[in-house]
C-alpha cells in the first residue's frame, strides 16, 4: 500500500472546472476542500474568501458527523454524507478522494436525490485529480 496522498490547496482555483457537473437547478455553489478545512477549489457561484470560510465550517460539520457515528452503530462508523437542512436551503458534504471533501450549498426547491447522485459521481471521478504533492512544510505526506 502506498503512502497517503496529501491534498494540495492553492489560490489559483485551477480545479474549479471539476465542479461544473454540479451546476444543476437549485445548487448555489460547490467547494472542494481538504478534510482539515482548506479550500481546494470552488465553483463560480461563490467568491474565494467565502469559499474559504465555507471550507472551514464544512470541515467542522464533518467532524461533528464523525463524533455522532457511534450512535448509528459502533465506534469507527464512517460518515458517508452530511446533509443539514436550513430554512433557505441545504448543505451537503461527501468524501471526494483521499483527504478531501466536496461541499454543496442549495436552495430550498431542489431534487435532493439528483444532487446527491451528482456529488457521488463527481467524488468518485475526481479523486485522482486532487493533488498528491505534499503541502509546504510537509515531508513524505506527513504534516509537521
Amino acid at each position: 500500500m502506498g503512502s497517503p496522498r496529501t491534498v494540495v490547496s492553492d489560490s489559483t482555483n485551477k480545479l474549479g472546472w471539476l465542479l461544473d457537473d454540479l451546476e444543476v437547478p437549485g445548487v448555489r455553489f460547490a467547494v472542494l476542500l481538504s478534510e482539515d478545512g482548506l479550500r481546494i477549489a470552488h465553483s463560480a457561484g461563490i467568491a474565494k474568501d467565502d469559499a474559504e470560510r465555507f471550507a472551514a465550517a464544512a470541515s467542522g460539520l464533518r467532524s461533528l458527523g464523525k463524533a455522532l457515528g457511534e450512535f448509528c452503530g459502533s465506534n469507527g462508523n464512517d460518515v458517508r454524507q452530511n446533509m443539514t437542512e436550513y430554512d433557505q436551503g441545504m448543505i451537503m458534504i461527501t468524501a471526494a478522494g483521499e483527504g478531501a471533501l466536496l461541499g454543496v450549498a442549495t436552495m430550498t426547491d431542489i431534487d435532493v436525490g439528483l444532487i446527491a447522485h451528482r456529488m457521488n459521481e463527481l467524488a468518485s471521478r475526481v479523486g485522482h485529480e486532487l493533488g498528491s504533492e505534499p503541502r509546504r512544510g510537509a515531508h513524505g505526506g506527513d504534516l509537521q
